[in-house]
């Protein structure tokens, strides 16, 4: 059975909503209108929804204590499903095909009426405290006749709650049932849906996914669709991914995702959101996941629970690839390959000689920047607010060290000829920060960002402005992710 993607209609009109169905009409298989979202005027003109939308919904009413936005009283809500199911017409596309009915709500009337015009009931449970535990025997609970659908849906703490989801999930099988793990911890319920067996996956507009009160943590269709390809998805299907906190944005899934589709190759890339790597790796050890990347900021911590790391990357001390071999997790780093090739060709030349660079950061990333820098004959001054940190750093490659602040202005100007930043100040949400906002660019320097998004920082943007050569970590993602693409399936990237 083929998990269904379902638009979850929240706008305050009918008009609104249809609107929307049509927007993404070639991503959905099925539209829930949200009720309790309408304006009061338009709930009373909601019965002929599913003919004007033109394809199978799900009529829900959900409660404040649930996570929606009805506040009136238990009698109005019944009376409004009842509504939805009223003056059924003999065609079944003119019907909801689905209702959504709480665990705890016994109204037989609505049932039976709902099985009498071939609606089916969608039963479930919503905790937005935590975790539901033995999803089987729920799952079996929640099901009162073999024709119903059970829904559970929560709000994890963590990743690990996650993993548990997809634990018992597989004890569920051969059974009608959708299991969401709601959140940014949750987004592997979501796009993996098709492997743990979910009937359903729920989705919004792009326009609910760009709020910052987007606590559900939905996609949207066409992001679910055209990156993670979810209609192709199986039990069968290979996993990898990308963990690291918080893991707001990464254009990580995109290029490796693309070039699955492109080379017809059975995977997928998702996002995988931990509080720390030892979360991630029981998560990947669960779902059988076979490589993973490793953002900030476990870069470093990552390499304790490691089977074996390359030479290279026990030399840098940071590890930003891992890759499942038998039994065993190897470590690698890609970061500093892909520096390296994406500096040369913003440079023009092939080596640092004779350059002072100034090295802005000292973690997982730095590692590798300052390894490359070292390898390619360039002298460097390692800045961080953390001095010791700083120091560490540049005392493995006899570089210089300072703190990150208008003390060092002078030191700064020193070891400009290029200056790289790796931290993570001037992303989201602090767009408007800018690490070195003491310094005076003059016009000479090359300025180089591994922050790819926003495309250009306030650091960036001053420096462009001032004349500097400019460059943001966009190559050095797409050329180490090329490394990790290879190593994960076995097949070159096609460039």
């Amino acid at each position: 059975m083929k998990t269904k993607i379902c638009l979850v209609l929240t706008a305050p009109t009918i008009h609104e909503n249809l609107a929307l169905v049509e927007l993404y009409r070639s991503w959905i298989d099925i539209a829930e209108l949200r009720v309790d979202c309408l304006i009061p005027e338009e709930r009373l003109k909601f019965r002929r929804f599913p003919e004007m939308a033109a394809l199978p919904c799900v009529l829900t009413i959900r409660r404040t204590s649930d996570g929606g936005k009805f506040a009136e009283g238990e009698g109005s809500r019944i009376a409004l499903l009842a509504r939805g199911l009223a003056f059924a017409d003999t065609d079944h596309r003119k019907n909801f095909a689905y209702i959504d009915l709480e665990e705890d709500l016994a109204v037989p009337s609505i049932e039976e009426a709902a099985r009498a015009f071939g609606t089916k009931i969608i039963r479930s449970v919503h905790d937005m405290n935590g975790p539901v535990g033995d999803l089987r025997s729920r799952v079996q609970k929640l099901r009162r006749t073999k024709d119903e659908i059970a829904k559970i849906a929560f709000m994890p703490r963590n990743l690990s709650d996650v993993t548990r989801l997809f634990h018992e999930a597989k004890q569920c099988e051969g059974d009608d049932y959708i299991l969401i793990a709601m959140g940014t911890y949750g987004m592997p319920s979501r796009i993996l849906a098709p492997v743990i067996g979910s009937s359903i996956v729920y989705v919004t507009s792009e326009e609910n996914v760009r709020k910052s009160e987007n606590i559900l943590g939905q996609l949207d269709p066409i992001t679910l669709n055209e990156i993670y390809n979810i209609r192709n998805l199986g039990p069968k299907t290979r996993v990898f991914g990308i963990t690291g906190n918080p893991l707001t944005i990464t254009s990580s899934p995109l290029i490796h995702n693309s070039e699955y589709r492109k080379q017809g190759i059975d995977a997928v890339y998702i996002p995988i959101k931990a509080e720390n790597v030892d979360e991630a790796i029981d998560f990947a050890e669960e779902t059988g996941i076979g490589g993973l990347s490793v953002t900030h900021p476990f870069k470093e911590s990552v390499i304790p629970n490691l089977d074996q790391i390359s030479a290279q990357t026990g030399e840098i001390g940071a590890c930003n690839t891992i890759l499942k071999q038998g039994d065993a997790w190897h470590g690698y780093n890609t970061d500093a390959p892909g520096f390296s090739r994406a500096l040369i060709e913003f440079l023009g030349r092939k080596d640092l000689k004779r350059m002072k660079v100034a090295i802005l950061g000292a973690g997982g990333a730095a590692k590798a920047i300052a390894h490359v820098v070292w390898e390619l004959g360039g002298k460097a001054c390692v800045f961080n607010r953390t001095t010791d940190k700083a120091r560490e750093l540049a005392q493995k490659y006899n570089f210089k060290w300072a703190t990150l602040d208008a003390g060092n202005r002078i030191t700064l100007e020193n070891y400009s000829d290029l200056i790289v930043q790796t931290t993570s100040v001037g992303m989201f949400p602090d767009l408007e920060d800018d690490p070195i906002d003491f310094y005076a660019f003059n016009g000479t320097e090359y300025v180089y960002d591994v922050i790819y998004n926003p495309e250009k920082t306030k650091m960036l943007r001053r420096a462009e402005k001032a004349g500097c050569k400019t460059c943001n970590g966009y190559t050095m993602l797409q050329y180490q992710a090329y490394i990790q693409y290879e190593m994960f399936t076995g097949v070159e990237y096609a460039q």
